[in-house]
């Protein structure tokens, strides 16, 4: 029986979960601003929670319908079997987004939300689940359009992008969906040298080695659904068990990750063990206007500082320029992707970038630059290097 389900994603990679939602045998997949609609049964739901690089959740359609005020979207949200999925005794928070709804508080509609579906239980159960709003055993999220609700339950749990290892975290992180996401719209794949210059907590660098060793991104933690009362273990178990027998064993990779501040190296580090990869990157403490490609093409891929990362805009003013330089000097042959939210970068790098993909870091829009570093065309007549 097919159910439908929504998952949401970083603002700009809905194209690309529309096409790795079809892969993982999702049916319809079509994209909307922030996420992608599909169908699917259980198993399709599991393999997508287990599987998906991009998604941030996978959200089940419970209910929905039209709503001129709070009591209907009380009555709506009282109708749904809830005392079928799960029970008196698991904890619960609600969740309550909204575009364009005429309603003057999102606070009070999250409370009648949590008051339905409270009052149905003492009505079916004779006592109510209580609210835990720190780590609830369900999650049950609501969207609100001009006159329309969605009700949906929350099959992950913790968002997906925590891969359920990183340990060391450095100040505004780059998500693991949207470093997965950059990774595919570089284009690079395994057994491509993939340098990341400037590798703070070394996200692009786990994500590119779980993908070197086809390492399901879900298995090293727990989801939602394991706590609903329809969870299917023997399909679930199927399902993880596939995905360990494929995962390849960890060896040495083309993966290069290097940062000046040796913090964030040791953050690098710490996280690299914690995912079990450590032995699969080379790591350094290293000037990223010094370093050197480690052959004659790959990608470079890097989230330079921007913003309140860095501080006086000064400091930008001058790296920027430099950072061009070094790509010029440095990575012919090379293509090479910058992630910023700095509208000052392309005006200040000295390169024309053959791309710019607009991208969100959570509310910050950003873009990812390409620069194809034609090999030979950048190169000073005095360096006398052999050509890449």
């Amino acid at each position: 029986m097919s159910e439908q389900f929504f998952s949401p994603c970083p603002r700009g990679l809905e194209p690309l979960l529309v096409d790795e939602l079809a892969a993982l045998g999702a049916q319809a997949p079509q994209a909307v601003p922030g996420g992608v609609a599909f169908g699917g049964d259980w198993t399709t739901c599991y393999r997508v929670n287990l599987e998906s690089r991009l998604a941030t959740r996978v959200l089940w359609r419970v209910a929905g319908g039209r709503y001129r005020g709070e009591e209907d979207i009380y009555r709506i949200a009282y109708a749904p079997t809830w005392a079928k999925w799960f029970t008196a005794d698991d904890t619960l928070r609600v969740y309550v987004t909204a575009k364009q709804s005429p309603l003057k508080s999102l606070e009070f509609v999250t409370l009648r939300i949590k008051d339905a579906v409270c009052d149905h239980f003492r009505t079916v159960a004779g006592r109510r689940p209580s609210v835990d709003t720190a780590n609830p055993v369900v999650r049950i999220h609501a969207f609100l359009t001009r006159d329309t609700v969605t009700l949906y339950l929350d099959t992950s749990g913790d968002p997906l992008y925590r891969r359920g290892f990183k340990r060391a975290a450095v100040e505004a992180p780059l998500k693991e969906n949207l470093a997965a996401g950059i990774l595919r719209l570089t284009g690079w794949q395994p057994g491509e040298p993939l340098v990341d210059p400037m590798c703070g907590s070394g996200t692009f660098l786990i994500e590119a080695a779980q993908i070197a060793l086809d390492i399901a991104p879900g298995l090293g933690r727990s989801f939602g659904f394991e706590r609903l009362r329809q969870f299917d273990k023997g399909a679930w178990a199927a399902l993880r068990n596939a995905a360990e027998a494929r995962r390849k064993p960890v060896r040495r990779l083309a993966l290069y990750g290097s940062d000046i501040v040796g913090e964030q190296v040791r953050r690098s580090r710490v996280n690299l063990e914690a995912a079990g990869l450590a032995d699969c990157v080379y790591l350094d403490r290293m000037d990223a206007l010094e370093r050197a490609a480690p052959a004659p093409e790959g990608v470079m891929v890097t989230n330079p500082p921007y913003g309140v990362r860095i501080g006086e805009a000064e400091e930008l003013a001058a790296l920027y320029p430099k950072l061009g330089d070094a790509l010029k000097k440095r990575w012919s042959g090379w293509r090479c992707y910058l992630f910023s939210g700095d509208p000052d970068l392309p005006k200040l790098i000295g390169l024309k970038a053959s791309k710019r993909t607009p991208l969100f870091n959570g509310a910050l829009e950003c873009r990812l630059f390409e620069y194809r570093m034609i090999a030979g065309s950048n190169r000073r007549k005095d360096e006398g290097n052999p050509p890449a």
